[in-house]
Protein backbone atom coordinates (compact mmCIF):
# COMPACT_ATOMS: atom_id res chain seq x y z
CA UNK A 1 0.00 0.00 0.00
CA UNK A 2 2.85 2.36 0.83
CA UNK A 3 4.40 1.70 -2.61
CA UNK A 4 1.15 2.64 -4.37
CA UNK A 5 0.88 5.77 -2.24
CA UNK A 6 4.48 6.74 -3.03
CA UNK A 7 3.93 6.23 -6.78
CA UNK A 8 0.76 8.32 -6.79
CA UNK A 9 2.46 11.07 -4.77
CA UNK A 10 5.44 11.03 -7.13
CA UNK A 11 3.15 11.43 -10.15
CA UNK A 12 1.31 14.31 -8.49
CA UNK A 13 4.50 16.15 -7.53
CA UNK A 14 6.58 15.49 -10.63
CA UNK A 15 4.11 15.15 -13.51
CA UNK A 16 0.72 16.74 -12.81
CA UNK A 17 2.29 19.43 -10.65
CA UNK A 18 4.88 20.34 -13.30
CA UNK A 19 2.96 21.79 -16.25
CA UNK A 20 5.91 21.84 -18.74
CA UNK A 21 6.56 18.14 -18.06
CA UNK A 22 2.86 17.25 -18.33
CA UNK A 23 2.38 19.11 -21.62
CA UNK A 24 5.67 17.77 -22.99
CA UNK A 25 4.69 14.17 -22.19
CA UNK A 26 1.21 14.59 -23.68
CA UNK A 27 2.75 16.02 -26.86
CA UNK A 28 5.38 13.27 -27.02
CA UNK A 29 2.84 10.45 -26.64
CA UNK A 30 0.42 12.11 -29.05
CA UNK A 31 3.07 12.38 -31.78
CA UNK A 32 4.23 8.80 -31.17
CA UNK A 33 0.64 7.58 -31.54
CA UNK A 34 0.51 9.38 -34.90
CA UNK A 35 3.66 7.47 -35.90
CA UNK A 36 5.61 10.61 -36.66
CA UNK A 37 9.33 10.37 -37.38
CA UNK A 38 11.55 10.29 -34.30
CA UNK A 39 13.10 13.68 -35.03
CA UNK A 40 9.64 15.24 -35.43
CA UNK A 41 8.46 13.67 -32.17
CA UNK A 42 11.41 14.98 -30.19
CA UNK A 43 11.28 18.43 -31.78
CA UNK A 44 7.52 18.78 -31.27
CA UNK A 45 7.65 17.66 -27.64
CA UNK A 46 10.53 20.00 -26.87
CA UNK A 47 8.87 22.96 -28.61
CA UNK A 48 5.69 22.40 -26.60
CA UNK A 49 7.66 22.11 -23.36
CA UNK A 50 9.75 25.20 -24.11
CA UNK A 51 6.58 27.10 -25.03
CA UNK A 52 5.10 26.35 -21.60
CA UNK A 53 8.38 27.33 -19.91
CA UNK A 54 8.33 30.65 -21.80
CA UNK A 55 4.70 31.15 -20.81
CA UNK A 56 5.58 30.69 -17.14
CA UNK A 57 8.59 32.99 -17.44
CA UNK A 58 6.19 35.64 -18.70
CA UNK A 59 3.84 34.93 -15.81
CA UNK A 60 6.70 35.24 -13.31
CA UNK A 61 7.80 38.56 -14.81
CA UNK A 62 4.45 40.30 -14.65
CA UNK A 63 3.16 38.63 -11.47
CA UNK A 64 6.32 39.82 -9.73
CA UNK A 65 5.22 43.33 -10.65
CA UNK A 66 1.68 42.60 -9.51
CA UNK A 67 2.95 41.43 -6.11
CA UNK A 68 4.86 44.69 -5.67
CA UNK A 69 1.83 46.60 -6.90
CA UNK A 70 -0.30 44.81 -4.32
CA UNK A 71 2.04 45.89 -1.51
CA UNK A 72 2.16 49.51 -2.69
CA UNK A 73 -1.60 49.60 -3.21
CA UNK A 74 -2.30 48.32 0.29
CA UNK A 75 0.05 50.98 1.68
CA UNK A 76 -1.58 53.71 -0.42
CA UNK A 77 -5.03 52.78 0.87
CA UNK A 78 -3.83 52.30 4.44
CA UNK A 79 -5.05 48.70 4.71
CA UNK A 80 -3.52 45.54 6.16
CA UNK A 81 -4.52 41.99 5.27
CA UNK A 82 -6.71 40.21 7.83
CA UNK A 83 -4.98 38.11 10.48
CA UNK A 84 -5.31 34.33 10.57
CA UNK A 85 -4.73 31.78 13.31
CA UNK A 86 -3.87 29.12 10.76
CA UNK A 87 -1.77 29.38 7.60
CA UNK A 88 -1.73 27.64 4.25
CA UNK A 89 1.80 26.39 4.94
CA UNK A 90 0.61 24.69 8.15
CA UNK A 91 -2.36 23.13 6.36
CA UNK A 92 -0.19 21.75 3.56
CA UNK A 93 2.31 20.38 6.08
CA UNK A 94 -0.56 18.31 7.52
CA UNK A 95 -2.56 17.54 4.39
CA UNK A 96 -0.06 17.98 1.53
CA UNK A 97 0.19 14.23 1.03
CA UNK A 98 -3.59 13.97 0.90
CA UNK A 99 -3.77 16.72 -1.72
CA UNK A 100 -1.15 14.97 -3.87
CA UNK A 101 -3.08 11.70 -3.73
CA UNK A 102 -6.33 13.47 -4.61
CA UNK A 103 -4.70 14.97 -7.72
CA UNK A 104 -3.48 11.62 -9.05
CA UNK A 105 -6.59 9.55 -8.23
CA UNK A 106 -8.88 12.29 -9.55
CA UNK A 107 -6.99 12.48 -12.83
CA UNK A 108 -7.23 8.72 -13.32
CA UNK A 109 -10.99 8.84 -12.63
CA UNK A 110 -11.32 11.82 -14.99
CA UNK A 111 -9.53 9.92 -17.79
CA UNK A 112 -11.83 6.92 -17.30
CA UNK A 113 -14.94 9.14 -17.46
CA UNK A 114 -13.75 10.89 -20.62
CA UNK A 115 -12.92 7.51 -22.17
CA UNK A 116 -16.33 5.99 -21.36
CA UNK A 117 -18.49 8.99 -22.28
CA UNK A 118 -17.77 10.64 -25.67
CA UNK A 119 -19.84 13.67 -24.61
CA UNK A 120 -17.19 14.48 -21.99
CA UNK A 121 -15.05 15.68 -24.92
CA UNK A 122 -12.23 17.48 -22.99
CA UNK A 123 -9.22 16.28 -20.99
CA UNK A 124 -8.34 18.78 -18.22
CA UNK A 125 -4.64 19.70 -18.46
CA UNK A 126 -4.15 22.84 -16.35
CA UNK A 127 -1.61 21.34 -13.97
CA UNK A 128 -1.22 24.06 -11.32
CA UNK A 129 -4.99 24.37 -10.96
CA UNK A 130 -5.21 20.62 -10.41
CA UNK A 131 -3.23 21.32 -7.26
CA UNK A 132 -5.31 24.29 -6.11
CA UNK A 133 -8.70 22.72 -6.82
CA UNK A 134 -7.62 19.64 -4.88
CA UNK A 135 -6.33 21.80 -2.02
CA UNK A 136 -9.59 23.77 -1.77
CA UNK A 137 -11.63 20.56 -1.90
CA UNK A 138 -9.59 18.86 0.82
CA UNK A 139 -9.82 22.00 3.01
CA UNK A 140 -13.61 22.08 2.56
CA UNK A 141 -13.92 18.36 3.32
CA UNK A 142 -11.81 18.74 6.46
CA UNK A 143 -14.16 21.54 7.53
CA UNK A 144 -17.33 19.46 7.16
CA UNK A 145 -15.79 16.14 8.26
CA UNK A 146 -12.91 16.95 10.66
CA UNK A 147 -12.63 13.34 11.86
CA UNK A 148 -12.30 11.78 8.40
CA UNK A 149 -9.16 9.69 7.83
CA UNK A 150 -6.82 10.15 4.88
CA UNK A 151 -8.34 7.38 2.75
CA UNK A 152 -11.78 8.93 3.11
CA UNK A 153 -10.49 12.39 2.22
CA UNK A 154 -8.60 11.07 -0.82
CA UNK A 155 -11.47 9.05 -2.29
CA UNK A 156 -14.17 11.62 -1.52
CA UNK A 157 -12.02 14.48 -2.75
CA UNK A 158 -10.93 12.64 -5.89
CA UNK A 159 -14.51 11.82 -6.87
CA UNK A 160 -15.63 15.43 -6.46
CA UNK A 161 -12.58 16.90 -8.21
CA UNK A 162 -12.84 14.46 -11.14
CA UNK A 163 -16.46 15.53 -11.63
CA UNK A 164 -15.42 19.20 -11.67
CA UNK A 165 -12.57 18.63 -14.14
CA UNK A 166 -14.98 16.78 -16.44
CA UNK A 167 -17.87 19.25 -16.35
CA UNK A 168 -16.11 22.63 -16.15
CA UNK A 169 -14.82 22.71 -19.78
CA UNK A 170 -18.27 21.58 -20.92
CA UNK A 171 -20.19 24.43 -19.34
CA UNK A 172 -17.66 26.81 -20.88
CA UNK A 173 -17.96 25.25 -24.34
CA UNK A 174 -20.72 27.55 -25.71
CA UNK A 175 -18.68 30.64 -24.79
CA UNK A 176 -15.48 29.08 -26.13
CA UNK A 177 -17.24 28.45 -29.45
CA UNK A 178 -18.07 32.16 -29.59
CA UNK A 179 -14.50 33.20 -28.80
CA UNK A 180 -12.81 30.43 -30.84
CA UNK A 181 -15.22 28.85 -33.34
CA UNK A 182 -12.70 26.22 -34.48
CA UNK A 183 -13.10 24.35 -31.15
CA UNK A 184 -9.45 23.26 -31.12
CA UNK A 185 -9.26 23.08 -27.32
CA UNK A 186 -11.35 23.71 -24.22
CA UNK A 187 -11.12 26.23 -21.41
CA UNK A 188 -9.83 24.82 -18.11
CA UNK A 189 -9.59 27.57 -15.52
CA UNK A 190 -11.23 28.37 -12.19
CA UNK A 191 -12.48 31.73 -13.48
CA UNK A 192 -15.16 29.83 -15.40
CA UNK A 193 -18.17 30.82 -13.28
CA UNK A 194 -17.39 34.54 -13.55
CA UNK A 195 -17.02 34.09 -17.31
CA UNK A 196 -20.27 32.11 -17.50
CA UNK A 197 -22.25 34.76 -15.61
CA UNK A 198 -20.69 37.44 -17.80
CA UNK A 199 -21.80 35.59 -20.93
CA UNK A 200 -25.44 35.66 -19.82
CA UNK A 201 -25.50 39.14 -18.28
CA UNK A 202 -23.72 40.87 -21.18
CA UNK A 203 -25.96 39.59 -23.99
CA UNK A 204 -28.47 42.50 -24.03
CA UNK A 205 -25.78 45.19 -23.84
CA UNK A 206 -23.99 45.00 -27.14
CA UNK A 207 -22.92 43.12 -30.24
CA UNK A 208 -19.47 41.77 -30.95
CA UNK A 209 -19.62 42.62 -34.63
CA UNK A 210 -20.13 46.32 -33.89
CA UNK A 211 -18.31 46.68 -30.55
CA UNK A 212 -15.40 44.21 -30.68
CA UNK A 213 -12.52 45.50 -28.53
CA UNK A 214 -10.00 44.50 -31.19
CA UNK A 215 -11.77 46.63 -33.84
CA UNK A 216 -12.35 49.79 -31.84
CA UNK A 217 -11.92 52.97 -33.87
CA UNK A 218 -9.75 55.47 -32.04
CA UNK A 219 -8.75 59.04 -32.93
CA UNK A 220 -5.46 59.24 -34.80
CA UNK A 221 -3.77 60.76 -31.73
CA UNK A 222 -4.74 57.68 -29.66
CA UNK A 223 -4.17 55.06 -32.33
CA UNK A 224 -1.07 53.79 -30.51
CA UNK A 225 -3.42 52.24 -27.92
CA UNK A 226 -4.31 49.59 -30.49
CA UNK A 227 -0.86 48.09 -29.85
CA UNK A 228 -1.49 45.89 -26.80
CA UNK A 229 2.14 46.18 -25.62
CA UNK A 230 2.01 49.98 -25.69
CA UNK A 231 -1.42 50.28 -24.06
CA UNK A 232 -0.50 47.78 -21.33
CA UNK A 233 2.75 49.60 -20.51
CA UNK A 234 1.02 53.00 -20.36
CA UNK A 235 -2.01 51.92 -18.32
CA UNK A 236 -0.13 49.86 -15.75
CA UNK A 237 2.66 52.45 -15.41
CA UNK A 238 0.15 55.23 -14.74
CA UNK A 239 -1.70 53.12 -12.15
CA UNK A 240 1.60 52.14 -10.54
CA UNK A 241 2.89 55.72 -10.34
CA UNK A 242 -0.42 56.86 -8.83
CA UNK A 243 -0.09 54.17 -6.17
CA UNK A 244 3.51 55.23 -5.47
CA UNK A 245 2.33 58.84 -4.98
CA UNK A 246 -0.03 57.85 -2.16
CA UNK A 247 1.92 54.98 -0.58
CA UNK A 248 4.18 55.21 2.44
CA UNK A 249 7.66 56.37 1.36
CA UNK A 250 9.39 53.74 3.47
CA UNK A 251 7.41 50.92 1.85
CA UNK A 252 8.12 52.12 -1.69
CA UNK A 253 11.79 52.85 -0.96
CA UNK A 254 12.26 49.34 0.42
CA UNK A 255 10.69 47.74 -2.64
CA UNK A 256 12.75 49.90 -5.00
CA UNK A 257 15.94 48.99 -3.12
CA UNK A 258 15.19 45.29 -3.68
CA UNK A 259 15.57 45.97 -7.42
CA UNK A 260 18.45 48.45 -7.13
CA UNK A 261 19.60 50.35 -4.03
CA UNK A 262 20.27 53.50 -6.08
CA UNK A 263 16.89 53.45 -7.83
CA UNK A 264 14.36 56.25 -7.36
CA UNK A 265 10.91 54.99 -6.23
CA UNK A 266 9.37 56.79 -9.20
CA UNK A 267 11.67 55.11 -11.70
CA UNK A 268 11.04 51.81 -9.94
CA UNK A 269 7.27 52.27 -10.37
CA UNK A 270 7.75 52.99 -14.08
CA UNK A 271 9.99 49.93 -14.50
CA UNK A 272 7.40 47.72 -12.79
CA UNK A 273 4.80 48.89 -15.31
CA UNK A 274 7.15 48.23 -18.23
CA UNK A 275 8.12 44.81 -16.88
CA UNK A 276 4.42 43.97 -16.60
CA UNK A 277 3.94 44.75 -20.30
CA UNK A 278 7.07 42.75 -21.15
CA UNK A 279 5.78 39.80 -19.15
CA UNK A 280 2.48 39.82 -21.04
CA UNK A 281 4.35 39.86 -24.37
CA UNK A 282 6.48 36.88 -23.27
CA UNK A 283 3.37 35.02 -22.04
CA UNK A 284 1.53 35.47 -25.35
CA UNK A 285 4.59 34.30 -27.32
CA UNK A 286 4.85 31.16 -25.16
CA UNK A 287 1.13 30.46 -25.57
CA UNK A 288 1.36 30.59 -29.36
CA UNK A 289 4.46 28.38 -29.35
CA UNK A 290 3.06 25.56 -27.24
CA UNK A 291 -0.43 25.65 -28.81
CA UNK A 292 1.17 25.16 -32.22
CA UNK A 293 2.46 21.79 -30.93
CA UNK A 294 -0.02 20.48 -28.32
CA UNK A 295 -3.20 20.87 -30.39
CA UNK A 296 -2.09 18.86 -33.47
CA UNK A 297 -0.17 16.39 -31.28
CA UNK A 298 -3.28 15.72 -29.18
CA UNK A 299 -4.87 14.21 -32.29
CA UNK A 300 -2.94 11.05 -31.43
CA UNK A 301 -4.91 10.73 -28.19
CA UNK A 302 -8.12 11.73 -29.94
CA UNK A 303 -7.72 9.06 -32.61
CA UNK A 304 -6.24 6.14 -30.69
CA UNK A 305 -6.63 6.46 -26.90
CA UNK A 306 -9.64 8.65 -26.03
CA UNK A 307 -11.64 9.10 -29.26
CA UNK A 308 -13.00 12.55 -29.97
CA UNK A 309 -11.24 14.35 -27.11
CA UNK A 310 -9.54 17.73 -27.09
CA UNK A 311 -7.20 19.25 -24.50
CA UNK A 312 -8.71 21.70 -22.01
CA UNK A 313 -6.08 24.36 -21.29
CA UNK A 314 -5.25 27.31 -19.05
CA UNK A 315 -6.78 30.81 -19.39
CA UNK A 316 -3.75 32.44 -21.09
CA UNK A 317 -4.30 30.18 -24.12
CA UNK A 318 -7.33 32.28 -25.10
CA UNK A 319 -5.78 35.69 -24.34
CA UNK A 320 -4.28 36.13 -27.86
CA UNK A 321 -7.86 36.16 -29.24
CA UNK A 322 -8.64 39.56 -27.67
CA UNK A 323 -5.72 41.01 -25.67
CA UNK A 324 -7.36 44.45 -25.50
CA UNK A 325 -10.41 42.90 -23.84
CA UNK A 326 -8.11 41.23 -21.30
CA UNK A 327 -6.64 44.61 -20.31
CA UNK A 328 -10.09 46.22 -20.12
CA UNK A 329 -11.21 43.39 -17.85
CA UNK A 330 -8.20 43.73 -15.56
CA UNK A 331 -8.53 47.50 -15.17
CA UNK A 332 -12.30 47.41 -14.58
CA UNK A 333 -11.97 44.48 -12.14
CA UNK A 334 -9.26 46.37 -10.24
CA UNK A 335 -11.38 49.55 -10.08
CA UNK A 336 -14.41 47.68 -8.72
CA UNK A 337 -12.31 45.73 -6.21
CA UNK A 338 -10.71 48.92 -4.89
CA UNK A 339 -14.14 50.53 -4.54
CA UNK A 340 -15.28 47.49 -2.54
CA UNK A 341 -12.11 47.63 -0.44
CA UNK A 342 -12.81 51.25 0.49
CA UNK A 343 -16.50 50.57 1.09
CA UNK A 344 -15.95 47.49 3.23
CA UNK A 345 -13.28 49.27 5.29
CA UNK A 346 -15.52 52.32 5.84
CA UNK A 347 -18.36 50.05 6.97
CA UNK A 348 -16.00 48.15 9.29
CA UNK A 349 -16.96 44.85 7.69
CA UNK A 350 -13.81 43.25 6.29
CA UNK A 351 -10.34 44.37 5.22
CA UNK A 352 -9.79 43.03 1.73
CA UNK A 353 -6.37 41.97 0.46
CA UNK A 354 -6.03 43.03 -3.21
CA UNK A 355 -5.41 39.76 -5.15
CA UNK A 356 -3.71 41.38 -8.13
CA UNK A 357 -2.85 38.13 -9.91
CA UNK A 358 -6.44 36.86 -9.63
CA UNK A 359 -7.81 40.21 -10.74
CA UNK A 360 -5.73 39.98 -13.89
CA UNK A 361 -6.48 36.39 -14.86
CA UNK A 362 -10.12 36.27 -13.75
CA UNK A 363 -10.95 39.78 -14.92
CA UNK A 364 -9.12 39.21 -18.20
CA UNK A 365 -10.79 35.87 -18.92
CA UNK A 366 -14.30 37.06 -18.04
CA UNK A 367 -13.79 40.19 -20.15
CA UNK A 368 -12.57 38.18 -23.12
CA UNK A 369 -15.74 36.08 -23.09
CA UNK A 370 -17.83 39.17 -22.42
CA UNK A 371 -16.28 40.67 -25.55
CA UNK A 372 -17.18 37.53 -27.50
CA UNK A 373 -20.82 38.15 -26.58
CA UNK A 374 -21.19 41.95 -26.48
CA UNK A 375 -17.94 43.62 -27.50
CA UNK A 376 -16.23 46.18 -25.27
CA UNK A 377 -19.35 46.58 -23.15
CA UNK A 378 -19.27 42.89 -22.37
CA UNK A 379 -15.56 43.20 -21.52
CA UNK A 380 -16.30 45.94 -18.99
CA UNK A 381 -19.17 43.88 -17.53
CA UNK A 382 -16.82 40.90 -17.21
CA UNK A 383 -14.33 43.00 -15.26
CA UNK A 384 -17.05 44.40 -12.99
CA UNK A 385 -18.46 40.95 -12.24
CA UNK A 386 -14.96 39.61 -11.54
CA UNK A 387 -14.09 42.47 -9.17
CA UNK A 388 -17.35 42.04 -7.25
CA UNK A 389 -17.00 38.26 -7.09
CA UNK A 390 -13.44 38.38 -5.77
CA UNK A 391 -14.24 41.10 -3.21
CA UNK A 392 -17.45 39.61 -1.82
CA UNK A 393 -16.13 36.06 -2.10
CA UNK A 394 -13.02 36.94 -0.13
CA UNK A 395 -15.02 38.65 2.61
CA UNK A 396 -17.60 35.90 3.11
CA UNK A 397 -15.27 32.92 2.64
CA UNK A 398 -12.45 33.93 5.02
CA UNK A 399 -14.18 32.51 8.10
CA UNK A 400 -15.19 29.36 6.22
CA UNK A 401 -11.54 28.27 6.19
CA UNK A 402 -10.77 29.49 9.73
CA UNK A 403 -9.85 25.96 10.89
CA UNK A 404 -7.77 25.08 7.82
CA UNK A 405 -6.19 27.85 5.69
CA UNK A 406 -7.99 31.23 5.53
CA UNK A 407 -5.41 32.39 2.97
CA UNK A 408 -7.28 30.25 0.44
CA UNK A 409 -9.98 32.94 0.49
CA UNK A 410 -7.53 35.66 -0.57
CA UNK A 411 -5.79 33.54 -3.21
CA UNK A 412 -9.07 32.35 -4.71
CA UNK A 413 -10.72 32.39 -8.10
CA UNK A 414 -14.55 32.36 -8.40
CA UNK A 415 -14.79 28.58 -8.78
CA UNK A 416 -12.92 28.11 -5.50
CA UNK A 417 -15.63 30.02 -3.68
CA UNK A 418 -18.32 27.97 -5.41
CA UNK A 419 -16.64 24.68 -4.44
CA UNK A 420 -16.14 25.76 -0.82
CA UNK A 421 -19.72 26.97 -0.35
CA UNK A 422 -21.26 24.05 -2.21
CA UNK A 423 -19.55 21.61 0.14
CA UNK A 424 -20.35 23.80 3.14
CA UNK A 425 -24.04 23.85 2.15
CA UNK A 426 -23.95 20.06 2.15
CA UNK A 427 -22.55 20.01 5.71
CA UNK A 428 -25.89 19.38 7.49
CA UNK A 429 -26.56 16.47 5.15
CA UNK A 430 -23.15 14.86 4.69
CA UNK A 431 -21.15 15.79 7.78
CA UNK A 432 -19.17 13.00 9.42
CA UNK A 433 -19.57 9.50 7.98
CA UNK A 434 -22.09 10.69 5.39
CA UNK A 435 -19.29 12.62 3.64
CA UNK A 436 -19.19 9.71 1.18
CA UNK A 437 -22.33 11.20 -0.34
CA UNK A 438 -20.16 14.00 -1.81
CA UNK A 439 -18.36 11.93 -4.49
CA UNK A 440 -21.40 9.72 -5.09
CA UNK A 441 -23.68 12.68 -5.86
CA UNK A 442 -20.98 14.52 -7.84
CA UNK A 443 -20.14 11.52 -10.04
CA UNK A 444 -23.79 10.55 -10.46
CA UNK A 445 -24.62 14.10 -11.60
CA UNK A 446 -21.68 13.95 -14.01
CA UNK A 447 -22.80 10.66 -15.53
CA UNK A 448 -26.40 11.87 -15.93
CA UNK A 449 -25.19 15.09 -17.56
CA UNK A 450 -22.94 13.21 -19.98
CA UNK A 451 -25.69 10.73 -20.91
CA UNK A 452 -28.14 13.56 -21.61
CA UNK A 453 -25.53 15.46 -23.65
CA UNK A 454 -24.63 12.30 -25.55
CA UNK A 455 -28.26 11.60 -26.49
CA UNK A 456 -28.78 15.22 -27.51
CA UNK A 457 -25.72 15.10 -29.77
CA UNK A 458 -26.87 11.79 -31.27
CA UNK A 459 -30.28 13.29 -32.12
CA UNK A 460 -28.61 16.35 -33.60
CA UNK A 461 -26.34 14.18 -35.77
CA UNK A 462 -29.33 12.10 -36.88
CA UNK A 463 -31.25 15.21 -37.90
CA UNK A 464 -28.20 16.53 -39.75
CA UNK A 465 -27.81 13.17 -41.51
CA UNK A 466 -31.46 13.16 -42.60
CA UNK A 467 -31.13 16.70 -43.92
CA UNK A 468 -28.01 15.75 -45.86
CA UNK A 469 -29.82 12.73 -47.29
CA UNK A 470 -32.75 14.87 -48.45
CA UNK A 471 -30.38 17.37 -50.07
CA UNK A 472 -28.63 14.54 -51.89
CA UNK A 473 -31.97 13.10 -53.01
CA UNK A 474 -33.24 16.42 -54.32
CA UNK A 475 -29.97 16.87 -56.20
CA UNK A 476 -30.43 13.50 -57.96
CA UNK A 477 -34.03 14.40 -58.87
CA UNK A 478 -32.86 17.66 -60.37
CA UNK A 479 -30.26 15.85 -62.46
CA UNK A 480 -32.87 13.38 -63.67
CA UNK A 481 -35.22 16.18 -64.72
CA UNK A 482 -32.47 18.05 -66.55
CA UNK A 483 -31.44 14.82 -68.27
CA UNK A 484 -35.00 14.13 -69.39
Amino acid sequence: MDIVKDVLTFLADNVFGQVPILIGLITLIGLLLQRKRLEDVLAGALRATIGVVILFIGVEVFTGGLTSFQTVLASAMGTEPPKADHTLAEFLSRQGGTVALVITVAFLVHVVIVRLFPAARYLYLTGHLMFWISTVTVAALVTIAPDADQLTLVLCGAGFVAAYWTLQPLWMRPLMRRAMPDDRFGFAHTSSLAALVTGYVARPFGDRERHDTEKLKLPRQLSFFKDINVSTALIISVIMLAAVAFADDAVVTKLAAEMDEKLSPWVWGLLVGLRFAGGIAILLFGVRMFLAEIVPAFKGFSDRVIPGTRPALDAPTVFPVAPTAVMIGFVSALAVFLACLAGFAAAGWFTLAPPMIMLFFVGGAAALFGNAVAGWRGAVIGGVISGLTLAVGQAVTWDLFDRTAPELATLADPDWYAIAWLLKAADPLVGGAAVWAVPVVALAATVVTLVVLGRRESRREAVAGDAAGKDAGSGKDAEAVSGA
